[in-house]
């Protein structure tokens, strides 16, 4: 079944939601790329394939606790399997047990009902905040400038 991107993009979040990261890795075409541009110290700034898209979630539910998705806006583009996401995660962080926001602007691009690009912009700062760890991301920058 085909689903449309704004479909595909609604199914990843209920998979999130459910703490299923395999169903969401599956969302992937096989050769699918996430970029996150944004993305600063030891965060990856590309993950090319499913299979790394999978590695990289895999620990996900141990660190975040997401409980909603609000404030969800899917813009259409005028490319049919592409949108703009622009949405909100609410949760608490599992190490702290503390709530968290985090804000996104997404790009999706969709072939066959399987993701081939998602874009994910999000600031580093906030995740670590959220994370409880943001000591660990100045440390991780300055680690990178000195290399």
């Amino acid at each position: 079944m085909s689903r449309t991107p704004e479909e595909t993009f609604r199914r990843m979040i209920d998979m999130m939601l459910a703490k299923d990261m395999n169903a969401v890795a599956d969302l992937w075409a096989p050769d699918g790329i996430a970029e996150f541009p944004f993305a600063a110290g030891s965060s990856p700034r590309v993950l090319n394939g499913r299979e790394e898209v999978r590695a990289y979630l895999v620990h996900y539910p141990e660190l975040m606790d997401m409980k909603e998705a609000a404030a969800l806006t899917v813009r259409p583009t005028d490319q049919a399997d592409t949108v703009v996401v622009e949405w909100t995660a609410t949760g608490r962080t599992v190490a702290t047990s503390r709530p968290y926001r985090l804000d996104y602007i997404v790009v999706l691009t969709v072939r066959d009902g399987l993701i081939t690009l998602y874009r994910d912009y999000w600031s580093p700062l906030s995740a670590a905040a959220a994370a409880g760890d943001p000591a660990g991301l100045i440390d991780s920058l300055e680690r990178k400038e000195s290399q």
